[in-house]
């Protein structure tokens, strides 16, 4: 592909420049002196905010958008071939890319890129980072996939020094880039639509490791069960961190939750205790999080004080066991969680979180995720005392026929749970005002637009 250094500036097309991490990677290459144009199917605060920064926006794709004077047109792996832009783009021979391996060109700029993946925890884990590494003041630039309050937004652009970003494994983005450092949190069977089998998810984790260079550094959750085939035939570093004190390089000790389910602990390095720990997020899984960060920014040289102060800073992202309001005494969270470990997670960290009881309304999220794990599903939902139900999230998938929300309910009801299908939002929010009492948590769950429904709740 066309290569892309930041002493070159060059003119450069999005194909939906809207997205949450298209537009931050045309605000990085706008901040760095490049020519930057994209369309979008429609207007939206992301798309004016990129016309406030001058860059150039199409509303809707057509082939006119297009011409010669580009260098390159950069597209998501929704745009498909019958799309006029990217159409016109192969007429016109100029290069076509996609995100990913923009992205990956576009690390090569910084001396410490720093990569995140893993099944769950990557927007967490990556925002734990971007707060440590403000703290500091080492002026990254961040890319995260959530709203996170600090930077007010998705995007930072900061000096050449330090990068930071999520690697997504679907559709095998994360092997287009090119990390310094490497994070894996988690690796779980998820995207089946794409990969066959867990053994080819582990796979491609190992392939994305063996990315990371000599003289780099990968970051391993010990606790994975496929740790040694994660790990094999690597030349970098390997630093990992997990529950065993006696085999990880960083551990956690001593774990205490406070009034609101936010974590605290030893921190073990090598058998040896450095510190206390102070989250301001909920859940073990937070915890695990954290000590990748820790693990991450210590190798960086980062001083423990920074790390802490950093992290102390850190109350979470959007979508993240996310503080809405309370109404009538019901305390409203908005979690993003959409895979069974993930509602599993959340639902024990509601356990030290005051409540009389656990209200979860779940949006499951595409047909092919819900069919694979409708029994893991049922089984992670069952934490929650009461359970409503409501149609599959289809994101990119057509329905197929054979896989329905009530498949789900069914299942809970075997499992001896009040569950309930309901279709509309309008209804669900009515059922809700009239059976929440005072003291009952509500969790609104899923990676669609299940959100909405606190939002109305709550009069926003």
């Amino acid at each position: 592909m066309t290569e892309i250094t930041f002493n070159n500036p060059k003119k450069i097309f999005f194909i939906g420049i809207g997205g949450i991490s298209m537009s931050g990677l045309a605000e990085i290459l706008h901040y760095n002196d490049f020519e930057i144009s994209g369309s979008d199917m429609k207007s939206s605060a992301i798309t004016e905010r990129l016309e406030n920064l001058g860059i150039q926006v199409f509303i809707g794709h057509k082939s006119s958008n297009i011409s010669d004077k580009y260098d390159l047109v950069v597209h998501t792996a929704a745009v498909k071939e019958d799309n006029p832009e990217f159409q016109e783009a192969q007429k016109l021979n100029i290069p076509l890319v996609d995100r990913a391996e923009l992205l990956g060109q576009i690390m090569n700029n910084y001396k410490y890129s720093i990569a995140v993946s893993g099944t769950h925890g990557k927007t967490t884990t990556t925002s734990m980072l971007s707060h440590i590494l403000l703290e500091g003041k080492k002026d990254p630039t961040i890319s995260v996939g959530g709203i996170l309050n600090v930077i007010k937004g998705n995007i930072r652009v900061g000096e050449k020094d330090f990068f930071v970003t999520e690697a997504c494994e679907y559709y095998n983005s994360f092997l287009k880039l090119n990390p310094q450092v490497g994070i894996i949190l988690n690796v779980e069977a998820d995207h089946l639509d794409f990969f066959k089998d867990l053994d080819e998810i582990v796979e491609s984790f190992n392939c994305f490791a063996k990315k990371i260079p000599s003289d780099g550094i990968l970051v391993v959750n010990g606790d994975i069960n496929e740790y040694d085939s994660l790990v094999s035939n690597l030349h970098c570093k390997i630093v990992s961190f997990g529950s065993d004190m006696n085999k990880h390089d960083y551990s956690a000790d001593n774990i205490e939750y406070n009034a609101l389910a936010h974590g605290s602990y030893d921190l073990i390095y090598k058998g040896k205790k450095l510190d206390r720990i102070q989250l301001q997020v909920t859940g073990l899984h937070n915890i695990y999080n954290s000590l990748s960060a820790i693990a991450s920014s210590l190798e960086l040289g980062i001083t423990l004080d920074d790390i802490k102060e950093g992290l102390l800073q850190f109350n979470g992202t959007q979508r993240r066991f996310e503080y809405k309001g309370t109404v009538s005494g019901v305390t409203i969270i908005d979690d993003y969680a959409h895979h069974p470990t993930e509602i599993l997670a959340t639902l024990t960290a509601t356990e030290n979180y005051p409540h009389k009881r656990v209200w979860c309304v779940f949006q499951p999220h595409t047909y092919t995720r819900t069919k694979a794990f409708l029994d893991e599903f049922a089984t992670s939902l069952s934490l929650a005392d009461k359970i409503i139900v409501t149609d599959i999230y289809a994101a990119r998938e057509k329905d197929p026929g054979d896989i329905h929300a009530t498949d789900l309910l069914n299942k809970l009801t075997e499992l001896g749970k009040e569950a309930y299908y309901i279709s509309s939002f309008d209804d669900i929010e009515c059922f809700l005002l009239q059976n929440c009492a005072d003291g009952d948590l509500l969790i609104t769950m899923g990676a669609g637009d299940i959100n909405i429904i606190g939002e109305e709740l709550l009069g926003n």
